[in-house]
């Protein structure tokens, strides 16, 4: 299993909270600051949009043409599609807007939508974990996160004793983006 992008402890420590707080409340925005900046970095994967089960079977079903994007043998990784369906597969079919897989412990579920869509990731795919820039953005944001937990709705003080009313406003990925320039999603770029 990867690693996160910013531990519990590093957080501790950046702030220098010791264990004043639970690991639950540290943990949550850790993972606070990893779900925002995974949003922005690119990963080869395609949404899935609809999945069904028959026997030991599985198939996803997707809006866009995969044919030529996947290949019979190739793994995997499917993520917020269903309990029984997410974690790697091994496709064993495909069609131009389906995939397949065998999995022993799989429910027969009927064709449904699934909202909000799932998604597959191509195996190989580089772990952001393990580059320090992802990591010092990803603990950039969790400061952020934190200390705007801290103040009150009217603002506070930054540790530079700057008025900081925004703390959570449209800069914070601002103030990252130098650090996650080569890896952000180019699809996230238009507009």
């Amino acid at each position: 299993m990867a690693a996160t992008y910013v531990t519990k402890a590093e957080l501790r420590t950046n702030l220098g909270i010791g264990a004043l707080y639970t690991d639950a409340v540290v943990e949550e925005v850790c993972q606070a600051a990893e779900d925002i900046i995974k949003a922005k970095l690119y990963f080869n994967k395609t949404n899935v949009t609809a999945h069904e089960a028959t026997g030991t079977t599985g198939t996803l079903y997707f809006d866009r043409l995969i044919a030529g994007r996947f290949y019979v043998g190739q793994t995997i990784t499917v993520e917020n599609v269903a309990p029984h369906f997410n974690g790697s597969q091994t496709i064993t079919a495909l069609t131009d807007y389906s995939l397949s897989f065998v999995k022993a412990q799989i429910t027969t579920v009927a064709k449904h939508e699934v909202i909000p869509y799932g998604s597959i990731i191509i195996a190989g795919q580089v772990d952001y974990a393990t580059l320090p820039a992802v990591r010092e953005a990803s603990l950039m944001v969790a400061t952020d996160i934190w200390q705007a937990r801290q103040m009150s709705a009217t603002g506070g003080i930054s540790p530079d004793f700057q008025p900081s009313p925004y703390r959570m406003g449209n800069t914070l990925m601002a103030r990252v983006r130098g650090l996650l320039a080569d890896y952000l999603d180019p699809g996230g770029l238009v507009g």
